[in-house]
């Protein structure tokens, strides 16, 4: 894969345990499949509204994915797409911007820049 950036959706406790610890195992999807699910840009409002339905508070973090290295493995997940999964821990030095949730007009995810 191409990409440079994937995006990580953290409830505000999540992304709070984050920035304290610098860290983040997982939420527990993540803990309970074994890995931590990243979406692409492209993915990312389809996962938002499919795990992440009607809540405003999330944050979506930006993750440097060469930053990632070997725990960076590219699966096959819903509807066979190609998702960024990290077999390892998040660290807050990969996350190159986060914010709140923010949607355009015609409601597409607005990226944190």
């Amino acid at each position: 894969m191409t990409e440079t950036i994937a995006y990580k959706i953290l409830t505000p406790a999540e992304n709070e345990a984050l920035v304290q610890d610098g860290q983040f195992a997982g939420s527990a999807d993540d803990l309970r499949d074994g890995f931590i699910h990243l979406s692409t840009a492209d993915q990312l409002g389809e996962t938002l509204d499919k795990h992440y339905a009607g809540r405003t508070d999330v944050v979506i973090a930006a993750i440097a994915l060469t930053q990632l290295g070997d725990a960076l493995r590219w699966e096959s997940s819903r509807g066979g797409q190609l998702f960024p999964h990290l077999y390892g821990v998040l660290m807050l030095t990969s996350v190159i911007a986060a914010g709140k949730l923010e949607r355009a007009m015609d409601g597409s995810v607005k990226l944190p820049a």
